[in-house]
């Protein structure tokens, strides 16, 4: 297990569509090994393989160190709940910055594990915000997106100074 560099916003990788992963071997439970390392050092409950620069539909969450690693290989939402709910969220790629986003409360989704099975599953609650918020970053779409341009604009300044303050 490798602890790797994280990609930091705003860095364009973080822009990027992932591709399906098509080969289930033992570069991918080694690659699945190095984001537990990454993300339990960063540290976050979440990371995907885009966070490293590895541009792969892969995800490691780790909600709770009892529960263990749960790892989704080309996760995809099926169906979403009308049902709202509102969570601090954040990134490892922007440490320190976070906001209240709204997602739907539960989800229905399918994904493989490290061997090429298929599996479908549903999430609720905090685990279905942790899905959704890494199947955004597979698709390209950075956390950042689903707060209000007002939101953003703030928490974007904020966390520029930050850094400029951090390399003083």
């Amino acid at each position: 297990m490798t602890i790797r560099p994280i990609l930091r916003y705003p860095h364009p990788g973080l822009k990027t569509v992932c591709a399906p992963v098509t080969v289930f071997d033992s570069s991918l439970a080694a690659l699945a090994d190095d984001l537990l390392a990454t993300m339990r050092a960063a540290p976050g409950v979440g990371i995907t393989a885009a966070h490293i620069g590895v541009f792969t539909r892969l995800t490691v969450l780790e909600l709770d160190r009892t529960d263990g690693m749960r790892l989704y290989v080309n996760p995809e939402i099926t169906w979403f709940s009308k049902e709202t709910m509102s969570h601090v969220e954040g990134s490892v790629s922007m440490p320190g910055a976070t906001d209240e986003v709204t997602r739907p409360r539960s989800i229905r989704f399918r994904y493989q594990d490290a061997e090429g099975g298929m599996h479908e599953d549903v999430a609720d609650d905090f685990l279905a915000i942790c899905i959704q918020h890494e199947v955004d970053q597979l698709d390209g779409i950075f956390w950042l997106q689903r707060l209000s341009r007002l939101k953003r604009d703030r928490l974007v300044k904020k966390w520029e100074k930050a850094q400029v303050d951090n390399q003083a």
